[in-house]
C-alpha cells in the first residue's frame, strides 16, 4: 500500500522540543522535553510536513499488484485491496493533520510518560479523553492527589485528552535558584561532564571578547528572561489559569508595529540595521532586510556551540542543588477523576511495573538511572543472515530448579547453550509485562515495561547485549492483536470509559480469550502501538518480531472460522480494515527504522499477501508461520499408527503455498504443544519406559529415529527460516505447565532438565544431530538455497526424496521396511557422499548404513523424471542427506 515515509536523504532538525497544546482559537507553545537523537536517529526523523505533501504517495504503488504477479483473478477481493488502499490514503490526511510523517506518530514515548527534562524538572503526559482530572501520585509525595495534577479546562490538557503535568525539582536547603530559568544540566552523559567551575558571567566576558560584535551578546544574555517571563505571564500566580482568562494575542504585523512605535525614540545601537516590510504574497507575507556587508561577515562565522555548552552544568551540580521530583526507582499511580468517580491506574507509557507487589495494588517504578550506573552497550547488532535458526525461548522457565528464572540466570545458562547449539537467533516469549504468570505472557498488561519478575530493565539490556555478542539476533513475540482485561495494571476502562483503547460492546471482547481488543482506526490507539513497536527496537536493540496470533484482530470473529481458502473470505464483512493497514504501517515504520528488521506473522488463516510488498498491496511480513506443520505430526503421533501415516500429506503440508513458500517459517513443534497440559513430541514418542520397561529399548529407538527425521524434513524442505522451542532440541522428556490453580500452583513443570545433557544418552544424541543438523545450514547453507524440488513420493515404500541445491535428501518412513539398492532419480551425474544420516550410533541410531556405502556414484537411467539415479541402502526409520562432491561429464 501507499508508503507513509519518504526517502532518507531529505531530513530536518528535530522540531520536537516543543509540544503544542492546541485550542480552539489560540496555540500555545510549552517548552517540555529535549529529544536525545543521534545523528543517524536525526537523519530518520523524517521531513517536514510541506515536503511530505509535496510527494505523491501513489507513485510505484499497485493495490492489486501481487494479484497480477501471481496471476490471481478475484473482483471481490481486488476491489477490497483498492478501498483498502484508499482507506489508507483517508488514514494518511488525518494523520498528516497532526503529526508530520509515521515516525513522528510512532515516536510517542519520547514525550508520553514520565520523562526527565533538562531544565531541573519531569514531565508526565498522558493519553485520557474520558477523565476530568489527573494528577501523578507516588511516594515521591505522599500519594497525593491534588499536589501534582492538572486538570480539565485549565492549560496542561488538550483538545485531544492528553494530559501533561510539570513536577519541578525541588531546591536543597541552603540552595539558590539558578539565575537563568531556562538552565540546562546534563543528565544523561558522564557524571560530571559540563561542569567546568566557569561561572556563567566568565562566559558571557569571554563571549564579548572572542565572538560577539558589541551589542550582539544583548540576545545571548536575554533570551533566557523572554520565556522567563511570559511562562510567569500566562502559568504564575498572577496569569490566568483558564484559556478564558488569556487575553487576546494580536497578530504579528500589529505587534511589530506597536514594538517600532514604542522604540522609535530609543538611542541607535551598534547592531545591524533590520527591517521587516509586506510583500503581499500569500505565502510570504514578511521579509527581513538588513545590511548585505554585515550578513556576509555574520554569515562567516561559525555558531558559538563551545561557548552554548559551556554554559550547561553537569549532573553533579544539579545533584547538589536541586533534588529529582521523582527520584530513580520511585514508585507511582496515575490519578483520574472521571464521570464515573476517581480512578487509580498504572500509566499506560511506563517502563518498568510491578504487576503485584507483595498482594498490594500495582504500580510503576521510575526507571532512571544515574548516568554511572546505568546499562552501557557493548556490541553491535549482528547482521542479518541469509537464513534463520531460531531458538524460542522463556526466560522464566529456562532454568532447572523450580522457580522463576531471571534475566542473569539466562545469560549466563542459556545463551551460551544456544550458541553452542547453533542457532543463530533467539525469539523470546513472556518478556513484556503481564499480570498473570500463567498467560505465559500474551495477556500484556504492560506494553512498554520489562516483565519485573526476571530482572530490571538495564538486565534486559545486557541480555540483548551479550546475545549481540555471541552472533545471536534477538526477536520478541508481541501481542498487538488484543490486550489484557485487567483494569487495575492494565489498559481496560483506562480512563473510567469503555472506547479509550478499545472497541466498545462486543467488537472490543475477544470471543473465547476474555481479552481486550485495540481500536485500530483510532489516531491515538495508533500512535500507542506504533510507538511501542519503535520502543523496543530504539530502547533494547532488538532485531525483530514475530506478530503473535494475527488472525486474532484481521477478523471481527477472531479467527475462528472455518477457511476453504476461497479469497471471499479474506474480502467480507467480517474482516477487520483497520487492523490490516495498522499491520501495513507496522511493517513500513519498522523496516524504515531498521532496514535490517525482521518481522514473522502468525496466522492459521493463510491470509493472501502477508509477505508481498506493501507497494503491491501486501502487507509487508518478512516472514510468515506455517502453523499447520506441528498440527499434521501431532496428529500422526497421536492418531495414526507408523505404518499408515501417508507421505503424500507430510509433502503436501510441508511444502504449502508454493508462490511464497520462500517465506515460510517452519517448525516441528513449539511451544503450543507442551503448555497446560498438552504433550511434547519426546513424551508422546518416549511414553513412560519406566511402565514399560520390557519395550523401552524398542520405544527409546523409534522416539529418538522418529524425533530426528520429523526435525529434519520438517528443518530442510521449506522455506528459509525454522524455529526450535527451548528443550525440544534434546527431547524433553516433560512438557511445560505454568502454576495455576489447576496444578495448586506447581512449579515442577515450569522448567528444563538441562542436567539430561550431562550423561551419555538418547537426549545427549538427540542434541548431537539437532545440532550437526544446524551446522549443516551453516556450513552449507541448505536453507539459503532455492526451493526443494520434490521428486520422489511414495506411499507404499513410505520413501520421500527431494533435492535442495547440490543435497539429495532422503527419507525412509516404513516401521519395518529397509531397503537395499532403493532407486531415486538424481538430476547431476557424479559422486555423491552422505553428509549427515540420522541413524547413526553417536545420534542414539543403530549404525546400519556401512560407511563403505556413504559414497555413490550415479547410473544413467532415467528415473524420476532426471536422466540420472542412485541406489541406496535405506534403513527403517531413517533419513540420509546426501551432497554432490563430483561431477561426471558425459
Amino acid at each position: 500500500m501507499a508508503s507513509f515515509l519518504l526517502p532518507s536523504n531529505l531530513s530536518f532538525l528535530s522540531t520536537d522540543n516543543f509540544l503544542p497544546f492546541q485550542f480552539q482559537k489560540k496555540t500555545i507553545t510549552i517548552s517540555t522535553h529535549k529529544w536525545k537523537c543521534s545523528a543517524t536517529e536525526q537523519q530518520k526523523q523524517g521531513f517536514n510536513r510541506k515536503t511530505t505533501s509535496s510527494i505523491d504517495v501513489d507513485k510505484g504503488t499497485n493495490p492489486v499488484g501481487f494479484l497480477t504477479k501471481h496471476g490471481i483473478t478475484h473482483k471481490a477481493f481486488a476491489q477490497f485491496l483498492r478501498e483498502r488502499h484508499k482507506a489508507m490514503k483517508d488514514l494518511q490526511d488525518q494523520i498528516f493533520n497532526r503529526f508530520a510523517n509515521i515516525m513522528e506518530l510512532a515516536s510517542g514515548y519520547e514525550l508520553m510518560g514520565l520523562h526527565r527534562n533538562v531544565q531541573h524538572r519531569a514531565d508526565y503526559m498522558e493519553w485520557a479523553p474520558g477523565a476530568r482530572y489527573c494528577a501523578l501520585i507516588g511516594d515521591f509525595n505522599g500519594w497525593s492527589p491534588t499536589q501534582d495534577s492538572a486538570r480539565e479546562g485549565h492549560f496542561g490538557h488538550d483538545d485531544y485528552g492528553y494530559w501533561f503535568i510539570i513536577l519541578e525539582d525541588k531546591l536543597r536547603d541552603g540552595e539558590k535558584p539558578d539565575d537563568y530559568y531556562f538552565q540546562q544540566y546534563n543528565y544523561v552523559d558522564d557524571y560530571d561532564k559540563g561542569d567546568s567551575g566557569v561561572t556563567m558571567e566568565e562566559i558571557f566576558k569571554r563571549m564579548d571578547e572572542e565572538y560577539w560584535e558589541p551589542g550582539e551578546d544583548h540576545y545571548m544574555k536575554t533570551r533566557f528572561e523572554v520565556p522567563a517571563k511570559l511562562y510567569e505571564q500566562i502559568f504564575g500566580p498572577n496569569g490566568p489559569q483558564t484559556e478564558e482568562e488569556l487575553p487576546e494575542i494580536l497578530d504579528a504585523k500589529t505587534r511589530y508595529e506597536a514594538y517600532k512605535e514604542k522604540h522609535k525614540d530609543d538611542p541607535k545601537s551598534n547592531l545591524p540595521p533590520l527591517d521587516v516590510i509586506d510583500n503581499g504574497k500569500e505565502y510570504d507575507i514578511f521579509n527581513v532586510v538588513t545590511d548585505p556587508a554585515w550578513k556576509k561577515k555574520f554569515r562567516s562565522k561559525k555558531p558559538p556551540f563551545p561557548y552554548w555548552l559551556e554554559l550547561r552544568k553537569g549532573r553533579k551540580a544539579w545533584l547538589k542543588k536541586y533534588a529529582p521530583a521523582v527520584p530513580h526507582g520511585s514508585r507511582y499511580r496515575v490519578y483520574f477523576n472521571t464521570p464515573s468517580g476517581s480512578l487509580e491506574r498504572v500509566p499506560a507509557w511506563a517502563t518498568y511495573v510491578l504487576p503485584d507487589v507483595d498482594g498490594k495494588q500495582s504500580c510503576a517504578v521510575h526507571w532512571d538511572p544515574p548516568p554511572e550506573i546505568a546499562y552501557k552497550w557493548k556490541h553491535m547488532r549482528p547482521k542479518k543472515p541469509n537464513s534463520l535458526r531460531i531458538y524460542e525461548c522463556h526466560v522464566g522457565i529456562s532454568g532447572s530448579e523450580p522457580k522463576i528464572s531471571s534475566f542473569h540466570e539466562f545469560i549466563e545458562n542459556v545463551l551460551p547453550h544456544v550458541k553452542n547449539a547453533a542457532y543463530n537467533a533467539i525469539q523470546l516469549m513472556g518478556v513484556i509485562e503481564h499480570k498473570d504468570y500463567f498467560t505465559v505472557g500474551y495477556r500484556v498488561t504492560n506494553l512498554f515495561a520489562v516483565s519485573s519478575r526476571f530482572g530490571t530493565p538495564d538486565d534486559f539490556k545486557r541480555l540483548v547485549d551479550e546475545a549481540h555478542g555471541l552472533g545471536l539476533l534477538v526477536l520478541l513475540d508481541v501481542a498487538h492483536s488484543y490486550s489484557a482485561a485487567d483494569e487495575m495494571v492494565g489498559l481496560s476502562l483506562f480512563d473510567g470509559s469503555n472506547d479509550c483503547y478499545f472497541h466498545t460492546g462486543k467488537r472490543g471482547h475477544h470471543k473465547y480469550w476474555g481479552t481486550r481488543m485495540f481500536k485500530y482506526g483510532d489516531i491515538d490507539v495508533l500512535q500507542y502501538l506504533l510507538s511501542n513497536l519503535k520502543w523496543w527496537v530504539s530502547e533494547y536493540q532488538i532485531d525483530g518480531y514475530q506478530f503473535h496470533s494475527i488472525s486474532s484482530m484481521m477478523y471481527t470473529h477472531n479467527g475462528f472460522a472455518s477457511f476453504t481458502g476461497d479469497l471471499e473470505e479474506y474480502c467480507n464483512q467480517y474482516v477487520d480494515k483497520d487492523a490490516l493497514i495498522y499491520l501495513i504501517l507496522a511493517n513500513e515504520m519498522l523496516h524504515y527504522l531498521h532496514p535490517n528488521i525482521i518481522t514473522i506473522a502468525e496466522d492459521a488463516t493463510h491470509y493472501p499477501g502477508l509477505c508481498e510488498p506493501t507497494s503491491e498491496g501486501g502487507l509487508g511480513f518478512d516472514y510468515y508461520v506455517n502453523l499447520s506443520v506441528s498440527e499434521m505430526w501431532l496428529w500422526f503421533l497421536e492418531n495414526v499408527p507408523d505404518d499408515q501415516w501417508s507421505m503424500n500429506k507430510i509433502v503436501n503440508t510441508l511444502v504449502g503455498n508454493r508462490q511464497s513458500a520462500d517465506k515460510m517459517l517452519m517448525y516441528a513443534e513449539n511451544h503450543n504443544q507442551s503448555i497446560s497440559g498438552g504433550q511434547s513430541f519426546a513424551e508422546i514418542l518416549f511414553g513412560d519406559t519406566k511402565q514399560n520397561s520390557g519395550d523401552s529399548d524398542y520405544l527409546l529407538l523409534r522416539g529418538s529415529s522418529l524425533h530426528k527425521m520429523i526435525k529434519l524434513i520438517t528443518f530442510s524442505i521449506g522455506g528459509r527460516a525454522y524455529l526450535n522451542f527451548m528443550g525440544n532440541e534434546f527431547g524433553h522428556p516433560k512438557r511445560v505447565e505454568f502454576p495455576m490453580a489447576g496444578n495448586d500452583f506447581s512449579f515442577s513443570l515450569a522448567n528444563r532438565q538441562w542436567d539430561l545433557l550431562m550423561d551419555e544418552g538418547i537426549h545427549n544424541g538427540l542434541f548431537s544431530f539437532d545440532k550437526d543438523m544446524m551446522m549443516l545450514d551453516e556450513a552449507q547453507r541448505v536453507l539459503s538455497r532455492g526451493l526443494p524440488n520434490v521428486h520422489h513420493v511414495n506411499d507404499a515404500t513410505m520413501v520421500i526424496s527431494y533435492i535442495r541445491g547440490p543435497f539429495l535428501f532422503i527419507f525412509n518412513f516404513h516401521p519395518k521396511g529397509s531397503y537395499e539398492n532403493y532407486i531415486v532419480g538424481v538430476e547431476e551425474a557424479g559422486e555423491y557422499q552422505v553428509i549427515l544420516n540420522t541413524d547413526e550410533i553417536k545420534y542414539g541410531g543403530r549404525g546400519l548404513l556401512q560407511h563403505e556405502k556413504y559414497v555413490q556414484r550415479t547410473i544413467s537411467k532415467r528415473v524420476d523424471g532426471f536422466r540420472n539415479c542412485l541406489k541406496v541402502t535405506l534403513p527403517s526409520r531413517s533419513a540420509q542427506v546426501y551432497k554432490l562432491t563430483r561431477i561426471l561429464r558425459i
